[in-house]
């Protein structure tokens, strides 16, 4: 598949300033159209939505637009998506919703592979009406997350499993499809963090069979908030809080105040540039946007084995995580020298790859790191081999 990456690096501005970016698990650099779109948006005539004016339709069209190119990205049902500000408000807002149909003595499982912003809320969600949490571990030497870490926990008294579609620090790709058969055996629901996934493979969320699933459109070159996606009857079928003069209707009623419009723009304009990454791509944007992801993640893929092979061959480093099945995406110390000192230092050769637990709290504990975590690099839709180059002479300078 053709994947040119000189081409996508020339939508980046941010590139000219010759830094090295291996910060994408935390937020990715934009693209020009991006931007352009945000302005263009934000600048047109513009309203509160409604179908009467100029001003309101060109609201109402940006959230519809939003809603169809998150659908696509998910292969999802638009009248299923919810605009959130971040995933985290999301999460908690659904962890309440649901937590309204639970009562002592039923059973959620989370996992220690995930991002906190995937734990707590469950967590204190059940502990608001005393439900039971279950802990799935991940195994330490190899970073996987077994199939049966969870499904050995299910339980008829089981309502809810929360678990990552990858690690946002070691990579690990749990086998999401499998986990969501033996849930839904019991009769839980899945709730799939796909933050640290749906920037690396194209994701098809009835295949991995998550009743609830999102991501974080600043991870995939856009602006900053996220989107959940779940079924219209699903959503219907949830008790949630909302104003009285605001609409029942599902997804709207999850969406509380004016929606930020030129930011869902930002979106829709995001998703439209990775539906063109590959010259390849061809055919409707659902289309264009796996055959775009799919030579990403092969071309990612090689890079990712050039930069993991050549960090590992350096005296004193010491890598976390060895799944099969892995985002582009490394977490590692050098012996003897504070991973921050490691960042600081990378950070002086314009490299950006930053050190700390990045919200994985249980992980970085369990590994013995601490609160303070480790260096991560991970990359990105416009990282190169020069890139990766300049990532292994820093770090072998230490």
């Amino acid at each position: 598949m053709s994947y040119d990456v000189d081409r996508i690096r020339a939508h980046f501005p941010s590139l000219a300033t010759g830094v090295a970016f291996f910060d994408g698990p935390g937020g990715s650099q934009v693209p020009d159209v991006v931007g352009k779109d945000i302005s263009h948006a934000i600048t047109s005539a513009n309203s509160n939505r409604g179908l009467v004016t100029l001003s309101e339709q060109n609201a109402n069209n940006e959230v519809l637009n939003f809603r169809s190119a998150v659908a696509d990205l998910l292969n999802a049902d638009p009248k299923g998506v919810v605009y959130g500000r971040s995933w985290t408000q999301l999460t908690y807002d659904f962890s309440r919703n649901l937590a309204r149909t639970w009562q002592a003595g039923d059973e959620i499982i989370v996992s220690n592979l995930d991002h906190d912003s995937n734990i707590r809320p469950w967590v204190q969600a059940a502990e608001s009406v005393g439900a039971t949490v279950k802990w799935a571990k991940f195994d330490l030497e190899t970073g996987e997350l077994p199939t049966a870490a969870i499904t050995d926990l299910l339980t008829e008294k089981t309502k809810l499993v929360a678990v990552t579609g990858a690690s946002n620090t070691l990579g690990t790709r749990p086998d999401i499809a499998a986990i969501a058969g033996e849930v839904h055996r019991t009769g839980a629901y899945l709730y799939v963090d796909a933050v640290h996934l749906t920037p690396h493979t194209a994701i098809d969320m009835k295949t991995l069979g998550a009743d609830f699933l999102g991501f974080s459109s600043y991870k995939i070159m856009g602006p900053h908030c996220a989107a959940l996606a779940a079924a219209p009857e699903l959503l219907e079928s949830l008790p949630n809080d909302k104003l009285l003069p605001s609409t029942s209707d599902v997804p709207e009623r999850f969406e509380f105040g004016t929606l930020p419009y030129e930011i869902m723009a930002g979106v829709t304009s995001a998703i439209n540039f990775v539906a063109q990454m590959s010259s390849d791509a061809v055919g409707s944007r659902r289309e264009r946007i796996v055959t775009s992801m799919n030579a990403l993640e092969a071309y990612e893929e090689q890079l990712f084995q050039d930069l993991e092979k050549a960090l590992l061959s350096l005296p004193k480093l010491r890598s976390f995580g060895h799944a099969k099945h892995r985002t582009p995406t490394i977490y590692f110390e050098l012996a003897g020298i504070a991973s921050v000192d490691v960042y600081r230092h990378l950070s002086s050769k314009n490299i950006n790859a930053p050190a700390s637990n990045f919200y994985a709290l249980e992980i970085s504990r369990a590994l013995g790191l601490g609160d303070a975590g480790a260096v991560r690099a991970g990359l990105a839709p416009y990282s190169t081999k020069e890139d990766v180059d300049r990532l292994v002479a820093a770090v072998a300078e230490l």
